[in-house]
């Protein structure tokens, strides 16, 4: 079955960097877009990057765009989000989701099939 396993998540400083990891089993890791969204308390989960299968297109909303990037290694079944100058309002649990189509232009995460478990980031100020 499959199963996505983020981690990386942890409590920083404002200004500072993180890089998030998802690894992926049971499918076939090339073939499926990915995708992190984010979720707070008391707000509905937002999309936050995309990624295609072979890795060479990425999509942003303007909310992220030139702050967060998303990157694959298909080697090693792993999707990664480096996050920098982190605020506080990006504090969140973080998911990785994958999806068998071709999702990661749409701008959302609503086709996204399988889901991990998420990891909490923590932006203190």
């Amino acid at each position: 079955h499959v199963q996505l396993v983020e981690s990386g998540g942890g409590l920083v400083l404002a200004g500072g960097s993180l890089r998030l990891s998802c690894a992926a089993s049971g499918l076939t890791f090339s073939r499926y877009s990915m995708c992190w969204s984010r979720q707070s308390p008391g707000n509905e989960r937002e999309f936050v990057a995309a990624i295609s299968g072979s890795g060479g297109n990425t999509y942003y909303p303007d909310s992220v765009k030139g702050r967060l990037t998303i990157s694959r290694d298909n080697a090693k079944n792993t999707v990664y989000l480096q996050m920098n100058r982190l605020r506080p309002e990006d504090t969140a649990v973080y998911y990785c989701a994958a999806d068998s189509g071709s999702s990661w232009y749409l701008g959302w995460d609503r086709n996204y099939d399988y889901w991990g478990q998420g990891t909490q980031v923590t932006v203190s100020s």
